[in-house]
């Protein structure tokens, strides 16, 4: 059932019939707070997950530790991303790790297969196995060692809630969303970090001040910059050759930095406009939530109906039979204008 709390975003045709659907909420919040759009609930707490990652890697730059080992713009996209394990994704992350002193044996991410089915494929045919290298989230904790090297803090346990480099973490976020975190509820995130429940409006308002960070501090704001600026240029070392972002990204000549985060969460740093977005899908699918971005961009004239056409690869997407045959699609809902811009 449709909910008016929760409307729907995005839908899955098989023929001529909506099979599935994928309800939930979006906001968009320009740089001083104010609500641009909103479709659901924009005050739904939840937990960003990876969606946040720029936010996380604010530190490295603040600090002065990536200064201090020549971050590079592609190792800072690496701090912000969910990579997809590709070789040049794992060996860079060596590589920082290297300059550091240190060996993915310092890395407290854990290991999974790639997630891009190539390189688990040549992994797997080479006989290796994963490495916590391989770990989508391997750059971002290399960001987490060193600034923890750099302030001279214990690089042990830099994963757990109390210890200096999450404070610092969660201490920054409070700051970008304007909520205070340290008093909300948290749980611990994929890659063993803690991750903390914020409302979308929040979460949306830290991406608009990424997309207009002018009324900042100066050093904030131009760290943000070279974080904002390293992920459009360097996108595919923040997501990957077949990652969703990565491809949007490279279509839309840098309008928007955008970063999906699990369970349906997905935010965006509108550049042109100074906005910041923010959406869940209830259902927590990553293709809902693609799908879900795809309808607000649209709803915010960012997807135009020829950028609709360059990226027809990406929306709708396929449903094909293990033959190959289109049989359907996932395909963004028509949200309609929420109001003039």
């Amino acid at each position: 059932m449709v909910s008016a709390a929760y409307p729907v975003l995005a839908e899955i045709t098989r023929g001529p019939l909506v099979e599935s659907r994928h309800l939930g909420s979006a906001v968009v919040v320009d740089a001083a707070g104010g609500v641009v759009a909103e479709w659901g609930d924009g005050g739904r707490v939840t937990f960003p997950r990876s969606s946040n990652k720029i936010l996380q890697a604010l530190p490295l730059v603040e600090s002065g530790a990536a200064d201090r080992f020549n971050v590079s713009p592609a190792e800072l996209s690496l701090a912000c991303a969910s990579h997809r394990s590709e070789i040049r994704h794992v060996d860079a992350v060596i590589a920082w790790l290297a300059r550091l002193g240190l060996t993915p044996d310092a890395l407290e991410c854990g290991s999974h297969w790639p997630m891009d089915e190539d390189a688990a494929y040549a992994l797997a045919r080479s006989g290796g196995t994963p490495t916590q290298a391989h770990n989508n989230c391997s750059g971002k904790h290399t960001g987490f060692l060193a600034t923890a090297l750099h302030l001279g803090e214990p690089l042990a346990g830099y994963v757990e809630y109390d210890h200096p480099v999450q404070h610092r973490i969660t201490q920054t976020l409070s700051e970008m969303m304007e909520v205070d975190l340290f008093a909300q509820p948290w749980g611990v995130d994929g890659c063993s970090i803690p991750t903390i429940a914020a409302p979308l409006k929040s979460l949306a308002l830290a991406m608009a001040k990424c997309a207009d960070p002018s009324h900042l501090p100066a050093a904030r704001a131009e760290a943000i910059r070279r974080l904002v600026d390293a992920m459009a240029t360097q996108a595919f070392f923040m997501d990957g050759t077949h990652g969703f972002a990565t491809r949007l990204m490279d279509r839309l000549g840098h309008k928007i930095v955008c970063k999906v985060g699990a369970e349906g969460v997905f935010t965006a740093i509108l550049r042109d406009r100074g906005w910041g977005v923010a959406l869940k899908v209830e259902d927590g699918t990553a293709r809902g939530a693609e799908m879900a971005l795809a309808a607000v961009l649209r709803a915010l004239g960012i997807l135009t109906d020829a950028d609709l056409i360059a990226v027809q690869d990406i929306f709708p997407a396929p449903i094909k039979t293990r033959r190959g045959l289109a049989v359907g699609d996932v395909r963004p809902v028509d949200l309609g204008k929420p109001g003039a811009f």
